[in-house]
């Protein structure tokens, strides 16, 4: 039988099979893993946040190869964690097993889709939590639970034996209550990386500070470290609505989500969440014209970032709009926040680059900034990260 341990988990259950994997390194021991439920492992069932997925799929015989690389250097597994159905919400919600406990704020939402993973981290039931990022589903939950998260690199960590969202966007991801724990697992995950030298120059995407409700937070932290570093600032602009960036995503992903899923959608007829439903609805409706323009608007924009990122280590934007919505607020709020906050999300997605979120303790709710690194220079952005980290006001929470 599964056993509810607490608000965030689905099941503490262990199969033969995991407990048959045995540490063979002690790199990332004492750390509690806790692991979203979209990956697989060997001999428990995996929801992907909805019963009907569970109903109709087998359970798994494999365990997905980021879940046994963290156990194998010394992580211990403590459970599954909720995720919003099939991972399509940035929310935190679930209709069907409860919407986690947002410890820091409890009137507010989560953030999802890795709900159950920064909850039992920010619970302190947990230390890494084990998530996915398609849109945001580590960076927007970070943000709302106070915790650093970290975005990696498009198809740098393997996805296989687990539930995809979009394939092309899919990213394995994970946070931590402090920089130093997520470092150990980035220096796990990225083992063949190595740190590149940097020049100690940060561009700010100042048109996108200007619209966070955290702003003067954030511009204290660029002051404090301008003024006690040697690191330089430069501002710029990236212009997402004159690149329909969030449109162009949702298009891109909405393709990929119905080719991953319509059949099994429409043969199964599982119950979703109204806005969930909603958003497949419209995903069944994209036409091959709207594709072929997205890729052509996403091609475009990874040109000019790359031109913006040509003379600068990483770009410093806010993670959010602000702090996270009240649970109370209507779905027709929530639907126009989120294109606000696709905005932010989707430059990572739509350009495949690292994204690491920092947690500030000068708000009056949990929220934060982010660094946008470069292609496959992970390690790179978290050392930037610890550069910086002494001169902000950040949340210490280790």
């Amino acid at each position: 039988m599964s056993v509810k341990i607490s608000d965030p988990f689905v099941t503490r259950e262990f199969s033969p099979q995991l407990q048959a994997i045995r540490a063979q390194s002690s790199t990332l021991s004492g750390l509690r893993l806790a692991v979203k439920d979209l990956f697989h492992i060997a001999g428990l069932p995996t929801t992907a946040g909805n019963p009907d997925w569970q109903k109709t799929h087998t359970i798994p015989t494999t365990t997905s190869s980021a879940v046994e690389k963290l156990i194998l250097n010394g992580a211990d597994y403590v459970g599954k964690t909720i995720t919003d159905e099939i991972a399509y919400s940035l929310n935190g919600q679930n209709i069907h097993y409860g919407t986690p406990t947002n410890p820091v704020t409890p009137d507010r939402l989560p953030g999802g889709s890795s709900s159950g993973s920064a909850t039992a981290v920010s619970s302190n039931q947990a230390d890494i939590g084990l998530g996915t990022d398609t849109g945001g589903s580590i960076r927007v939950p970070a943000s709302y639970n106070g915790l650093f998260g970290l975005r990696p690199t498009i198809n740098s960590i393997s996805m296989d034996n687990m539930v995809p969202l979009a394939p092309g966007f899919d990213t394995v991801g994970w946070m931590t209550k402090s920089l130093s724990q997520l470092s150990q697992v980035a220096n796990v995950m990225f083992e063949h990386q190595i740190a590149q030298k940097v020049d100690g120059k940060i561009a700010v995407a100042k048109n996108l500070l200007a619209l966070a409700e955290h702003q003067s937070a954030i511009q204290e932290s660029i002051e404090g470290i301008a003024n006690a570093s040697d690191v330089t600032f430069s501002n710029i602009t990236i212009d997402v609505e004159g690149y329909n960036i969030s449109e162009t995503f949702r298009i891109l992903q909405g393709a990929e989500i119905w080719q991953q899923h319509g059949e099994w959608i429409t043969q199964c007829k599982p119950q979703f969440a109204p806005d969930i439903q909603q958003r497949l609805d419209w995903c069944k409706s994209i036409e091959p014209e709207q594709i072929e323009s997205a890729k052509s608007a996403q091609i475009r924009f990874q040109q000019k970032l790359n031109e913006l990122m040509q003379n600068v280590d990483c770009i410093l934007l806010p993670t959010t709009p602000g702090y996270s919505p009240l649970l109370s607020s209507s779905a027709e709020n929530l639907a126009k926040y989120r294109n606000h906050l696709m905005n932010l999300t989707a430059i990572a997605g739509l350009t495949g680059r690292p994204q690491l979120h920092i947690p500030l303790s000068n708000t009056e709710f949990p929220c934060g900034f982010s660094l946008l690194g470069k292609v496959s220079e992970d390690l790179t952005l978290i050392d930037i990260a610890k550069s910086i980290l002494e001169f902000i006001p950040y949340a210490k929470n280790d």
